[in-house]
């Protein structure tokens, strides 16, 4: 079986009720839950919740809800990699034993059917334990600079103050879209940062995290830019 995980507990501080918040015009979850079923790769969408709310929504747009997500995975401190671990197990344990699985944050609206394709043929073509959204630094880490409480600049890598920006070295960040992984690299808790995982490049300009109001908002018209027909590459 081939398994999309989409976690979405229904506590979020920063922004309340984001999962099913509307954006663009739908639940946000709904672009996730979308993408998965518009790859035609997964046996079974999900949606790993202990909300009801949240739950009645994602059934609604198209995924399933094969059990209710245990409260004790499903507070602030429980990471993605336990949520889809269990839900690995819990297949297995039903008798439906999974190959892959690949987690898909309900935050990511610029998530696309394509590159879930092309990021699974990737993971099954180099038989690693994960592949991984990531997306360029749009400016070079080497140039960063802390600030004391007076407000003094300090270089973090004062050894690449003279070095050119064309010469400094790319670094890459996760860029919080997709995971895809083999089950047993899910259920071994097989560390995703890691040389058993490749990265899948995405283009920045697909790709923004939604912790706060401003970033919605940013996203809001990122998207709408995007539906215009614009940056498609």
């Amino acid at each position: 079986m081939r398994l999309a995980v989409i976690p979405a507990r229904g506590g979020s501080a920063r922004i309340p009720r984001k999962n099913i918040r509307l954006f663009a015009g739908r639940p946000i979850i709904a672009h996730s839950i979308e993408a998965a079923l518009s790859a035609g790769l997964f046996d079974r969408v999900m949606v790993s919740t202990e909300d009801t709310e949240i739950a009645q929504v994602a059934q609604h747009w198209g995924a399933e809800i094969p059990f209710m997500r245990p409260p004790s995975l499903a507070d602030a401190h429980t990471g993605t990699h336990a949520v889809v671990r269990q839900a690995v197990q819990w297949h297995l344990e039903h008798s439906q034993p999974v190959e892959h699985a690949c987690c898909i944050y309900a935050t990511a609206p610029f998530v696309r059917a394509q590159d879930l394709s092309e990021a699974y043929r990737k993971l099954v073509e180099s038989g690693k334990s994960f592949v991984f959204s990531v997306t360029q630094f749009e400016f070079p880490i080497q140039r960063a600079l802390s600030l004391s409480r007076d407000g003094a600049v300090h270089a973090l890598y004062p050894q690449f103050r003279e070095t050119r920006s064309q010469d400094l070295e790319p670094a890459w960040h996760d860029a919080g879209q997709f995971y895809w992984g083999t089950a047993g690299a899910w259920l071994d808790n097989t560390a995703l940062f890691s040389p058993a995982s490749l990265g899948f490049a995405l283009p920045s300009h697909r790709v923004q995290d939604i912790d706060t109001e401003e970033d919605w908002q940013r996203a809001e018209v990122l998207f709408e830019i995007l539906a215009r027909g614009l940056g498609q590459k």
